[in-house]
């Protein structure tokens, strides 16, 4: 059955509930009647809480309520997951999920919640591609790449602590390393390591 329009979907999903036989008084409340908060595990001011209060606005101007961004940062966003876990299950407290939260289900041991079980995904914001690119020789006589694939490449880094030019971290932090080691290779005139 195809629902072309969500508010007849919601509409549908409604009806369907069954009523009690004795008849009560009963009033909807309007969601959201009061502030909503959004819980960011990373502190202000970087990618995730840009988008995060991007969207907070936006939120806040369809609702008619305020959106309120709450930095939580520290322990790998635990301590942000932490909160809405802790929360009452109205839809006032929001968590701003990404890839780390699926690292730390599996990174950490004893967590005091199950991300799995007690947080229900709401909506799919951005997705961030990953990707890893292994450089070609610039010239036919010049050194062959340190591997060919993924597999390999990881290999040779879980081998050698000095990995060449393979660097490991936020792609901004990578990046500045990379544009580093370029610049003092280009000063010494040495060549690369790679």
């Amino acid at each position: 059955m195809k629902f072309p329009h969500r508010r007849q979907f919601l509409h549908l999903a409604a009806s369907a509930v069954a009523l009690p036989a004795v008849s009560r008084i009963a009033r909807a409340q309007a969601y959201p009647s009061r502030p909503v908060r959004i819980i960011v595990g990373f502190a202000a001011g970087g990618a995730t809480d840009i988008v995060a209060r991007l969207m907070g606005q936006s939120l806040s101007e369809r609702l008619g309520q305020q959106v309120v961004i709450e930095n939580r940062p520290g322990a790998g966003t635990n301590i942000a997951t932490e909160a809405p876990v802790r929360a009452p299950s109205d839809g006032y407290t929001l968590l701003w999920a990404n890839a780390a939260n699926a690292v730390n289900a599996a990174l950490y041991q004893k967590l005091s919640f199950d991300f799995i079980r007690d947080i229900t995904p709401v909506a799919g914001v951005a997705r961030i591609p990953r990707r890893i690119a292994i450089l070609q020789p610039s010239r036919p006589s010049g050194p062959s790449p340190p591997a060919r694939d993924g597999r390999r490449l990881c290999r040779r880094c879980n081998r050698s602590r000095a990995c060449g030019r393979a660097h490991r971290g936020t792609p901004g932090a990578a990046y500045e390393k990379m544009r580093d080691q370029d610049r003092q290779q280009s000063a010494s005139g040495l060549p690369s390591n790679a």
